[in-house]
């Protein structure tokens, strides 16, 4: 085997393995390039209790969430308006991102808001990992329904299950963590 043939080799492997310095930028088969964020969740008291990524693929985004610490049970999740987790209420995220203004909920006639997801189910030992296909959302920008607009958005977890019909948050109850979701 000739040097030229083993080098050719070699940089194919690197190429493959996501070399030549292309970081975390993912590329689907039509070669545009992928776009992807990452943020801590926080709670309550301010503390990192997990981590969400948002990765747009060609029909929508994949909202991929791990976190501890957190009460039992069924909770609801929202995308808020607004990129920013103040503890302890993380009221500094706003409403629901809903640029068409839409009432809340899946189930509601007038529904739904661009940020309202599937509810999560936190097991036994505080412990929540899931991952959604969001259509309805971009993060490209200068899109109106972009989550990553100048002010970005955040995810908030809220106490109770969404009942995915009471207008305006679904009475999920109060804000228990939060991820700024920014560029």
């Amino acid at each position: 085997m000739s040097y030229k043939m083993l080098l050719v080799g070699m940089l194919s492997v690197l190429l493959i393995a996501g070399g030549c310095g292309r970081g975390d930028e993912k590329l689907p088969v039509s070669g545009e390039k992928m776009q992807s964020v990452v943020a801590p969740i926080l709670n309550t008291e301010g503390n990192q209790i997990g981590e969400v990524s948002f990765t747009e693929e060609e029909d929508g985004v994949i909202i991929e969430l791990a976190a501890e610490g957190l009460p039992p049970g069924t909770k609801g999740i929202h995308i808020h308006e607004t990129g920013v987790c103040t503890p302890p209420d993380f009221t500094s995220a706003g409403g629901h991102f809903n640029p068409k203004k839409k009432e809340h909920g899946f189930e509601n006639p007038k529904g739904f808001h661009l940020g309202d997801l599937p509810n999560i189910e936190v097991d036994a030992d505080g412990k929540v990992s899931a991952k959604m296909k969001d259509n309805e959302i971009t993060l490209k920008s200068g899109a109106d329904n972009s989550i990553l607009d100048r002010d970005g958005s955040a995810l908030v977890i809220h106490e109770k299950a969404d009942d995915y019909k009471t207008d305006p948050s679904g009475n999920s109850g109060a804000r228990i963590a939060c991820a700024a979701v920014t560029k």
